[in-house]
């Protein structure tokens, strides 16, 4: 028998929960099907276990929420009503108040204990949804210098018209004027301050766009796919008006560091062989590798398109052998996939921790943040290996 007492606490005979426990087939809070053709219907009930801690404040009962009816079901709270403890030492029930609000118990206060309700508001499910976090767009100081002249297919390639191959075939094609006349000629040099237009409209170089996203599994690095996968695009379309690029690629199934920009210099620059950028990777394979092949991996493997090795690689740690960690330079398609398959491993997962400085620490997988100030002038400085 369930009673409730002044303060809307539920006290028990100890008597009667022993006796409940004794006639049930089950001794853990589980469920238990009520046999069929028996009385009463099929639903499921619980069995509650008396807390040892349970000491009620006092023996003045009175009717609550939480009493059961006649069938032995449990009464589910309605809109406004307080919530009392409850007696299975099961997560307490939590109700919506008049308000639209969640009352969430709590324990513990000044008479020894209890749940109360706490006036912390929570979204009602049918509430309007949060707005997504915006973030603001940082203005990174131009580098270049603003008397400097610049090539026409660069200036249009900065102006996120199209990338330098296309605006060659553009310039040859004739329809970009400067200062309203046709340029045809390739290679072509012009001041920041002329007037270009393209198709007869009027473009303007672009402020300059650094994001750093942390890439999923199964998205494209590209800007557009013919066979209309997702790209990484997708993914920052709402960092910026400005045409970005990736730097540099990572496989459909390699996830991590990736930065897009449209600053041509600085890209060619983190992508270039000769700047030999650093890379680091985190290898998941489907056996343990041996010493004698993390040796060759060192010295040098013999792939078809000529010999790599690794600048560094060692073992994650000592329990698992089957997951590397290796430090490269190169940026040769699929090079890491390629030494591990050479050496007749599979690699199951890939990922880049650690590209040119940047990391994707604090950046949950699939999110994206602008570069600072600071790491853009250290790029540009090329202090990052």
């Amino acid at each position: 028998m369930t009673a409730f007492n002044n303060d809307s606490r539920p006290t028990r005979n100890y008597d009667d929960a022993n006796n409940e426990r004794h006639n049930s087939s089950n001794e853990n809070n589980s469920y238990r099907r009520r046999p069929q053709g028996g009385s009463g219907d099929n639903s499921y009930e619980r069995n509650y276990r008396q807390p040892k801690s349970y000491h009620p404040r006092s023996e003045n009962n009175s009717e609550g929420q939480g009493q059961s009816d006649e069938a032995g079901k449990k009464r589910r709270p309605r809109v406004g009503e307080r919530i009392s403890q409850n007696t299975g030492g099961n997560r307490p029930r939590v109700a919506y108040s008049s308000d639209g609000n969640k009352s969430i118990p709590y324990r513990g206060n000044s008479q020894g204990g209890g749940y109360q309700n706490d006036q912390r508001k929570i979204a009602h499910p049918n509430a309007a949804p949060k707005k997504k976090k915006i973030f603001k767009q940082i203005k990174y100081k131009e580098n270049a210098d603003p008397t400097a002249p610049i090539r026409l297919n660069k200036y249009l390639a900065n102006a996120g018209v199209c990338s330098r191959r296309e605006a060659d075939e553009f310039i040859q094609a004739g329809v970009v004027k400067v200062n309203g006349q046709v340029i045809t000629e390739l290679g072509t040099k012009i001041m920041r301050a002329d007037e270009v237009m393209f198709h007869d409209q009027l473009v303007k170089l672009e402020s300059k766009v650094y994001v750093l996203l942390n890439k999923p599994k199964g998205f494209v690095t590209t800007t557009d796919d013919p066979e209309n996968r997702k790209t990484v695009m997708d993914l920052v379309k709402s960092a910026c008006s400005e045409r970005i690029y990736p730097v540099g690629r990572l496989d459909r199934g390699t996830t991590g560091v990736l930065l897009l920009t449209n600053d041509g210099d600085l890209a060619s620059k983190l992508t270039h062989p000769k700047y030999e950028k650093r890379k680091i990777y985190q290898v998941w394979l489907d056996k343990p590798v041996t010493m004698e092949h993390m040796q060759a991996i060192a010295d040098g493997i013999e792939l078809e398109d000529g010999e790599i090795h690794a600048d560094a690689i060692s073992y994650v740690s000592e329990e698992d052998l089957t997951q590397i960690g290796i430090e490269i330079h190169s940026g040769k398609n699929r090079v890491v996939r390629r030494i591990f398959e050479k050496l007749g491993y599979h690699v199951v997962k890939l990922d880049r921790v650690y590209f040119a400085g940047l990391t994707k620490k604090n950046l949950s997988r699939g999110k994206w943040r602008y570069l600072s100030e600071k790491e853009v002038n250290m790029l540009r400085m090329g202090a990052f290996d």
